[in-house]
């Protein structure tokens, strides 16, 4: 998507530099007994998934304010993903939205192939109506009191599931807007129970190599209740459904102050931990960009999954999702994937022996001490050399503006008008 000699023009500038920066880190890290080389392999093997709806600009309940050289379909899509895989080497699969990228699987794969990238999980979308169907969400999907709605929803699911058989897909997110707006206007237990009815006749179609994701979310845009409303009515949902249904947790879908690392650690210590959407949150919601308000809670995050690594059956999914409303959506999930990858090569450099040795001493300001030591090193270096030694950009932000590629896509895309409300 982007030539390759921009970016081999933009790293050979920087390449002193950054060698001069690897080999003093490598010369500090080694001092503490850690393998500059060791740490950089394991990063440069990790990989986050970009959500395809990402690269599109968000919008508010309040309004859209559209950038140029908008994706138009799930190919534009693909290639602005491709886009930022090339320059991060960091995001080398896709997550879909059905109905919103529903075409040909064939044309799907052969899109996959000439970008070189692959399908993460599937995502199905019954919080909001389409044209083409016959019954409305507006009071619910998968928990509405009408079971021909509530049918409608199931096959939905089952057709999400299809297509992402039909491209190598292994999973499919669920999360549904479910809930209410008023004191009494529905009855609790009976609207989970339909809820769970539902997810379990999409679970028994489940393929017998895939997983189940349920999302919970606190809020919106169901105002007074939620269905999947946070991690316990998660958990309860993934015992109730069977072995392979996992809780997905989004980092933006909790309430202020919650604890989310500790979430995070229960779900792994019962084996209901099915993984992560990547983003940050101020007030409310998940529409900020990954570590742009809170990177500590990211690394704290990735510090219980590194002291996770090796316990059977952990495989949590990682992806990013969130809403660029005034930022260019390639740029953010370019520098959101290099946060998480910081965030989890941060987590690499914790010395587990001392810590655990504090924590069993009950030495409270040296076990988070060590943690800090951590979290305070500058991983930068890591991050980029992995980058370079990929053939991927040093810089990725620079490499993007100086490839001129949003202009290149922007005379080739219509325009879009804005205007109108409405989150994406």
């Amino acid at each position: 998507m982007i030539e390759e000699t921009v970016v081999a023009r933009a790293n050979e500038d920087a390449r002193p530099g950054l060698k001069a920066d690897y080999d003093a880190l490598g010369e500090h890290l080694d001092r503490r007994g850690i393998s500059i080389d060791a740490i950089k392999a394991k990063v440069a093997a990790y990989g986050v998934a970009v959500p395809s709806w990402g690269v599109g600009t968000g919008g508010t309940r309040f309004a859209r304010f559209p950038g140029a050289g908008e994706p138009r379909d799930i190919f534009d899509k693909m290639e602005d993903c491709a886009v930022i895989h090339g320059l991060t080497g960091a995001t080398p699969s896709v997550s879909l939205h059905i109905p919103w990228d529903k075409t040909d699987p064939a044309d799907l794969k052969a899109k996959a192939e000439e970008t070189g990238l692959a399908f993460d999980a599937m995502n199905s979308n019954t919080f909001q109506d389409q044209t083409d169907q016959s019954r409305s969400y507006k009071f619910g999907s998968l928990s509405h009191t009408d079971s021909a709605t509530r049918n409608q929803a199931i096959e939905h699911n089952l057709e999400c599931i299809e297509i992402g058989q039909a491209i190598g897909s292994k999973a499919l997110t669920v999360w549904v807007g479910d809930g209410s707006n008023f004191p009494g206007q529905t009855n609790f237990t009976r609207q989970f129970e339909r809820y769970l009815d539902a997810m379990k006749q999409v679970y028994a179609k489940l393929p017998d190599d895939w997983r189940i994701f349920s999302e919970h979310k606190m809020y919106e845009p169901a105002f007074y209740s939620t269905v999947v409303q946070d991690w316990g009515t998660n958990y309860m949902i993934a015992q109730e459904l069977g072995e392979k249904a996992f809780c997905l947790v989004d980092l933006g879908h909790h309430a202020p102050n919650v604890n989310i690392e500790m979430i995070v650690a229960r779900l792994i210590q019962f084996r209901k931990l099915g993984g992560f959407h990547f983003n940050d949150s101020k007030y409310g919601d998940d529409d900020l960009d990954t570590g742009s308000i809170d990177p500590y809670r990211l690394f704290l995050v990735f510090n219980e999954l590194v002291d996770a690594d090796g316990t059977p059956g952990f495989d949590p999914a990682h992806m990013l999702d969130q809403s660029h409303n005034v930022t260019d959506p390639i740029e953010s999930l370019m520098v959101s994937a290099m946060e998480v990858q910081r965030a989890y090569a941060q987590a690499l450099l914790v010395d587990r022996d001392a810590l655990r040795g504090y924590q069993d001493g009950n030495d409270a300001l040296m076990a988070t001490s060590t943690l800090k030591r951590a979290f305070r090193t500058d991983v930068e270096p890591i991050l980029a050399m992995a980058r370079l030694e990929k053939g991927a950009a040093i810089d990725p932000v620079a490499a993007f503006r100086a490839s001129g590629y949003r202009q290149k896509v922007a005379a080739d895309r219509p325009e879009v008008t804005g205007a109108g409300g409405g989150i994406v």
